[in-house]
């Protein structure tokens, strides 16, 4: 800096300034606010600075701040400092604004001159640290529901890093960890019976490029309106159809066609058990259920990964043990699609449509679950989520992967193990990726009958008793029960269409009918009848019997808090109500101001 520039007037770097400045958040933006603005001009690219000059005002004449005017021949260096001290200037304001992306980088920093995020020294450490925890989560379940699929055991690997890479990257739940999962397994298996693998790798890109148009129609708020009770019991019949096939391979044979002949099938596996299977998947189903209720620090280690470890040991001494068979690495199972016959088309649409669908449903339950984890953490954007996915599966189906959806299970160890940004989902893909390239050998001494064993338990935590609850205090535990046994007798689809008609029936029968309650008269005042919901003709034999219950002469108060009356059950009530009054008693109608009101309206 030459001598002739006054020290207030040089530029002093942004860590000279002194402490941080205070921020505003506008528009999803956090910008910094400089310091002597005041108002809309603090954040305005073009507002003064006090510890910058504007040369253009204060050196157009060539006077200098020190009121020294140079001669003719200074005043070109005086105006070539002035034109530097400008870019200065200029350069120095560029940099105070940064911006926070709030959808995808809770607390992360991004210079809008790069677009690249800024995370700090602990959200690194974090996301390293839930992705590798996540990572060991996802590895067993990953191989064990691609077992349970009737895939290639590699195909679950494909899709645990599509699922973190893709889906990380693009969906619209942060913390939500994506990958193979156990809800679409009954699904995926139906498919590979009747199509092939190859050709359920196609089902699987045509159900994330209709996943993408869900998320362009912004239809996601339509999943939500479909019952819990049905949802649920959709996930509890897939847990028990997924535990019944897998129990006969823990008890050394192989699977049925389906959950009805698994059921006929188990007295004889039990006759004819492989004693050595049985006692690696039995290990494996005690240690699943046990270590979480364990005391002590080592519950940080995933249940899973243990379960799968110690049963894989115990197997090391029995060479007859079934293991996992791998015709290569993860890169080497890469298998394309294939192109149905014209006759076939139909139903892989069909295969297409469901995929999409239970894909949908589970992924933004499982985002909305997310959310309650996390806290103030994260937000789902729900259309954008559905993109994710939906460009997951797709990419998913081309690599020959199974296709991916939200996983409760994962995101939720993801959320607990202190992630802070979606880096985590995408390092933990990364970690899925390198072992699949590199421990091929390690997967290969993995007997059959520990990620069974897990499969079972996992199948059995589907079935959860709290929503059973929840249903009962709801009144939908008949839609809930129908639901599960259609999963689990039938299939998927029509034991969701035959809850979702009984829970629609149950609806419209709550919403044509009016609760009708009598309460009993107490220190004088008349006996009460409560009428509530929607009154109309076919509530008339519980008015009815209400109304008949009154004894001759008793005052009576008929309290209609109803939200619509019908020509039938209005003229009920003016006929009985002349009849009790001519008994001499008092009967007084009272109805709620604003239902009067949306009545007359």
């Amino acid at each position: 800096m030459p001598d002739s520039v006054p020290p207030h007037r040089r530029h002093t770097p942004a860590s000279e300034h002194g402490p941080p400045r205070p921020t505003r958040v506008t528009a999803g933006r956090v910008e910094a606010v400089r310091p002597g603005v005041r108002g809309a001009d603090a954040a305005r690219p073009g507002a003064a600075r006090p510890d910058l000059p504007r040369a253009d005002t204060t050196w157009s004449d060539g006077v200098r701040p020190d009121g020294v005017r140079p001669d003719s021949a200074g005043l070109d260096a005086a105006r070539l400092e002035a034109a530097r001290l400008n870019a200065a200037h200029t350069a120095a304001e560029s940099a105070d604004i940064t911006t926070v992306d709030t959808a995808s980088h809770i607390g992360a920093h991004r210079d809008t001159r790069s677009g690249a995020p800024r995370l700090s020294a602990a959200q690194v450490r974090a996301d390293l640290g839930a992705s590798l925890v996540v990572f060991l989560v996802a590895v067993p379940l990953s191989l064990g529901i691609a077992l349970a699929s009737g895939a290639p055991i590699m195909a679950g690997l494909v899709a645990g890093v599509v699922g973190g890479v893709v889906a990380g990257l693009l969906g619209g739940s942060p913390l939500q960890v994506s990958g193979p999962a156990a809800g679409l397994t009954v699904i995926v298996a139906g498919l590979v019976a009747q199509f092939g693998w190859q050709l359920t790798c196609l089902i699987t890109v045509g159900a994330g490029l209709l996943q993408i148009a869900f998320g362009l129609t912004r239809i996601a708020r339509f999943a939500q309106a479909i019952p819990p009770a049905v949802v649920h019991g959709m996930l509890a019949g897939i847990g028990i159809t997924i535990a019944l096939a897998q129990l006969h391979v823990v008890l050394g044979g192989a699977p049925q066609s389906s959950a009805l002949a698994n059921i006929l099938e188990l007295p004889a596996r039990l006759a004819g058990l492989h004693t050595r299977a049985v006692a690696v998947g039995v290990t494996a189903i005690v240690i699943m259920v046990l270590w979480p209720r364990l005391p002590g620090p080592q519950k940080a280690v995933p249940g899973a990964l243990v379960a799968v470890a110690a049963a894989t040991a115990l197997a090391v001494a029995w060479p007859d043990v079934p293991r996992v068979d791998l015709p290569g690495n993860l890169l080497e199972s890469v298998a394309l699609p294939v192109l149905p016959d014209s006759g076939l088309w139909p139903a892989v649409l069909g295969g297409m449509l469901t995929v999409a669908l239970v894909a949908s449903v589970e992924s933004l339950l499982s985002a909305v679950a997310v959310d309650r984890l996390a806290g103030g953490r994260a937000r789902t954007d729900a259309d954008r989520e559905l993109l994710g996915q939906g460009a997951g599966n797709a990419v998913s189906g081309l690599l020959g992967g199974l296709p991916i959806t939200g996983v409760i299970v994962r995101s939720s160890a993801n959320v607990r193990a202190g992630a802070r940004t979606r880096a985590s989902t995408v390092l933990h893909g990364c970690w899925i990726a390198l072992f699949g390239i590199v421990l091929v050998a390690a997967i290969e001494v993995i007997p059959l009958a520990a990620l069974s064993g897990l499969l079972v338990v996992v199948g059995l935590q589907l079935v959860k008793a709290v929503d059973m609850r929840t249903a009962r205090a709801h009144g939908d535990l008949a839609p809930y029960a129908v639901t599960v046994l259609g999963v689990v007798f039938l299939n998927l689809l029509e034991g969701v269409a035959i809850g979702l008609v009984l829970a629609a029936a149950l609806m419209l029968r709550r919403a044509a009918r009016a609760r009708v309650r009598t309460e009993e008269p107490t220190s004088g005042a008349p006996r009460r009848i409560v009428v509530e919901g929607t009154c109309s003709f076919l509530s008339v034999p519980a008015l009815s019997r209400a109304l008949s219950s009154v004894k001759p002469g008793e005052a009576v108060r008929v309290h209609l808090a109803v939200d619509y009356l019908d020509h039938t059950a209005h003229d009920h009530l003016e006929s009985w109500s002349r009849r009790h009054r001519a008994t001499g008693a008092l009967v007084e109608m009272s109805e709620p101001t604003e239902h009067l009101a949306a009545r007359g309206s």
